[in-house]
């Protein structure tokens, strides 16, 4: 598995994949193509058929600015990935100079086809599965923070802390942003108004719930509207864990440090996903953006609630398997509708599943393994119809078009 540096990442919305992924290729193209006088990107599959609502092609020519660029549009995937781009730099001349085939694989990570490593960060875990990680840290007697600190260094502490500091920034700053969100379908922000709501319930359950869903709300609402977020695991899922960090963090007092080991740990189980799986809404449907979160902010409030390894395993284990089959079919392609909601819903889902695991464990012993449903959740995502794997060809973003009487 690669970092905790490459699984975080603080950037532009709307879109990991979509947004953030065009955005690094066409840096690192444009570092390696200097004197090119023109530069034509081809998109293919997901990136052609949702980039519009996805800002792809505004996030490319803005990063090029300086260099005459040409956006082309083709449906066909190509055989890496679903999120496949072909950069080209030509002279002045109109003589091609290099060409790039690029795949953005999911949470704004990228890979070069035909370059050493695929121009990636390089893998630093040697353990891949939860069972390896568990044994080993059994064996050494060491927790789960220990064996990040241990692979990763003590100055991922610092980065975590950064990271951490930006999701509350990335609350705060949606709870107070009103007005519409742009694109077409006219969506007014709400986390402002939701937040007011929350602090005038009497009840504590409901007043609870309402406040963790402003927060994710706030986050998603943000990230729609092409704002600063981080990949948790994606943007389009960036909503669950700043969520469940500010209600911990704001509400139940939890001390900082104590937050940033939980916050390592949900990176941990969702690397494992990124590894083992996809994060990826173009490659696995919604399980894995929402999926995934969901599962990472379970084990992270299992850890604050102070359960143990064997039942943090199970609430992440919990949160994954009830999402197993969730599409990713956005309305015109805009990670909106059924986006935002759906990480206010996960956020919620995260804190059941650590209550499940909570009580159940002393019932008896889960039976599903958390290695054993990740690779469900790939084989689940394999098999997929590409109309569920964010192209807007199927699903709610169909039906949406013939209720409403819309034209595509």
């Amino acid at each position: 598995m690669q970092s905790l540096k490459e699984f975080y990442k603080e950037g532009p919305g709307p879109s990991s994949s979509h947004t953030m992924g065009p955005q690094r290729a066409a840096k690192k193209f444009m570092e390696e193509y200097p004197e090119a006088k023109k530069i034509t990107v081809t998109l293919h599959g997901s990136l052609s058929l949702t980039g519009k609502g996805h800002l792809t092609d505004w996030i490319i020519l803005q990063t090029i600015k300086d260099i005459p660029t040409e956006i082309l549009w083709e449906d066909d995937e190509l055989p890496g990935h679903p999120n496949g781009m072909i950069f080209r730099a030509f002279d002045d001349e109109g003589k091609m100079l290099g060409e790039w085939i690029v795949y953005s694989v999911g949470g704004g990570t990228i890979v070069v086809e035909g370059l050493d490593g695929g121009g990636s960060v390089p893998h630093i875990y040697e353990l891949n599965s939860l069972d390896e990680i568990i044994k080993y840290i059994n064996k050494k007697d060491i927790t789960l923070f220990d064996y990040i600190k241990e692979v990763e260094g003590d100055d991922i502490v610092a980065f975590l802390e950064t990271i951490f500091d930006s999701m509350i920034r990335n609350v705060e700053r949606g709870l107070n942003a009103e007005g519409l969100i742009p694109g077409t379908l006219k969506l007014e922000r709400v986390a402002k108004r939701l937040n007011k709501i929350a602090h005038e319930t009497t009840a504590a359950d409901e007043r609870d719930k309402l406040l963790v869903s402003s927060y994710a709300y706030a986050v998603s609402e943000e990230n729609a509207s092409g704002g600063f977020v981080v990949t948790a695991p994606t943007c389009g899922a960036a909503g669950v864990i700043p969520a469940l960090m500010y209600y911990y963090y704001k509400d139940r007092k939890i001390s900082k440090d104590k937050m940033i080991e939980a916050l390592g740990i949900a990176g941990l189980y969702g690397n494992l996903i990124k590894q083992n799986a996809s994060i990826s809404g173009a490659e696995g449907g919604c399980q894995a953006e929402v999926g995934t979160a969901c599962s990472m902010g379970a084990a992270a409030v299992s850890y604050l609630e102070g359960l143990d390894n064997s039942q943090i395993e199970y609430a992440a284990e919990i949160a994954i398997e009830h999402h197993l089959g969730l599409t990713c079919d956005p309305v015109q392609g805009y990670v909106q509708i059924p986006c935002i909601e759906r990480n206010g819903q996960a956020a919620l889902r995260s804190i059941d599943a650590m209550l499940y695991a909570k009580v159940l464990a002393k019932l008896r012993k889960n039976s599903v393994s958390f290695d054993t449903v990740v690779r469900t959740m790939k084989e689940t995502g394999d098999d997929l119809k590409q109309e569920y794997r964010e192209t807007a060809l199927g699903g709610l973003a169909t039906n949406y078009y013939r209720e409403n009487k819309l034209q595509k």
